[in-house]
């Protein structure tokens, strides 16, 4: 397939792929099934016909609103789509038509999940975090980072985030992180390993600081203001996936 066409057919799938991820991010804080119903209208429950259900072009063509109702149709719909479609022709780029291609689609589609759960309802379901550490790990069987890695990544990850929270809790007497950010970081270190882990750890701090920062010098909110600590790992997880390898080698060679 020449590389223009690789290109479309991945933005295509990407396509696709965030029309369901959408699905996934309106029902699973509801605990709704994915699966069933059909999509349908969030405020008059019209089952919605298949040309309204058009990445991107149905969007467009219904004005922002329902066909039947009017009500406005959140701009995060079309937002995924294009988003999704995006991530996956970065990672076509990065890695090629190879099978870790799939690994890094999958991680990325349970990434933007995070991401967008979180950062409207301060969620981390574990029915994509726990499954995520699972497929990470299967993928790691036969793709980098290898088992070994992998296992480390988990492992690790998990682990320094529940010491951090512990450690907050027992200072403080309070949460200051919840357990699905634990989860999230192991399931990024078993798709990535533990040094890629590492830096998406330090990626996403430096993230969050620095909107913390924003938000105390505009004066929307104060300390304690509770930050989507999970949107800021999964926008770290995908700089990683992407350039994460250069970077350690370019941090390395400082010292060598």
């Amino acid at each position: 397939m020449p590389p223009a066409a690789a290109i479309a057919a991945v933005a295509v799938l990407g396509l696709a792929v965030g029309s369901f991820l959408n699905v996934c991010i309106h029902r699973l804080p509801k605990k709704l099934s994915i699966v069933w119903p059909a999509s349908r209208c969030p405020s008059c429950e019209r089952p919605l016909a298949w040309f309204e259900n058009v990445p991107l072009l149905s969007y467009a063509a219904l004005g922002g609103r329902c066909r039947t109702c009017r009500a406005p149709i959140s701009i995060r719909y079309p937002m995924v789509e294009a988003i999704t479609a995006s991530v996956f022709v970065l990672q076509y780029l990065a890695v090629g038509p190879t099978p870790l291609l799939a690994a890094r689609l999958v991680f990325m589609s349970a990434l933007i999940v995070l991401f967008a759960i979180d950062l409207e309802h301060q969620l981390l379901p574990n029915a994509i975090t726990l499954p995520g550490i699972v497929c990470g790990l299967a993928f790691a069987l036969v793709l980098p980072p290898g088992l070994i890695d992998a296992l480390l990544g988990a492992v690790l990850g998990g682990g320094i985030l529940f010491a951090i929270a512990e450690g907050y809790y027992r200072i403080r007497g309070e949460d200051g992180m919840g357990m699905g950010d634990v989860k999230m970081l192991a399931m990024i270190g078993a798709f990535l390993g533990w040094k890629l882990m590492l830096l998406t750890l330090i990626l996403g701090s430096f993230a969050g600081s620095f909107v913390g920062m924003l938000i105390l010098a505009t004066r929307r909110g104060t300390m304690r203001a509770a930050l989507p600590f999970g949107t800021f790992l999964a926008i770290g997880a995908a700089i990683a996936s992407l350039v994460g390898d250069r970077v350690i080698a370019w941090y390395v060679g400082l010292y060598m």
